[in-house]
C-alpha cells in the first residue's frame, strides 16, 4: 500500500497550488479519502474529506472557498486544489485513505511566504 502526495512547495501570499496523492496497492474507489495539514508546534489537522461514492465534500472552516478537494478513480489520484494561500496555511500536508483500514502518505510541505 502506497500513497504519495507531490506539488507541495513554497508560495507567495495570495498564489495557488495543487497537491496530488497517488494510491497504490488497495481499491481506491472503496475508500473516503481525505486531505490533513500539520504546522509547527500544532496538532495534525482535517482540511478536506471527499466521500468514495458520489462525490460529497467536506472542509475545515479555514479553507472553506479557497481550496478544493476532488478525486479521479480511474487514475486512483485523489487532488487538493489550494488557492488564495495564505502564510497560515504552511504545514506539512498528507494524504489519508480511510474504509476500515487507514492509509497514510509521508507529507508533502507547502510553504506560504513572501
Amino acid at each position: 500500500v502506497q500513497l504519495v502526495e507531490s506539488g507541495g512547495g513554497l508560495v507567495q501570499p495570495g498564489g495557488s497550488l495543487r497537491l496530488s496523492c497517488a494510491a497504490s496497492g488497495f481499491t481506491f474507489s472503496n475508500y473516503v479519502m481525505r486531505w490533513h495539514r500539520q504546522a509547527p508546534g500544532k496538532e495534525r489537522e482535517l482540511v478536506a474529506h471527499i466521500s468514495s461514492v458520489g462525490g460529497r465534500t467536506n472542509y475545515a472552516d479555514s479553507v472553506k472557498g479557497r481550496f478544493t478537494i476532488s478525486r479521479d478513480n480511474a487514475k486512483k489520484t485523489v487532488y487538493l486544489q489550494m488557492n488564495s494561500l495564505k502564510p497560515e496555511d504552511t504545514a506539512v500536508y498528507y494524504c489519508n485513505a480511510i474504509s476500515g483500514y487507514n492509509y497514510w502518505g509521508q507529507g508533502t510541505q507547502v510553504t506560504v511566504s513572501s
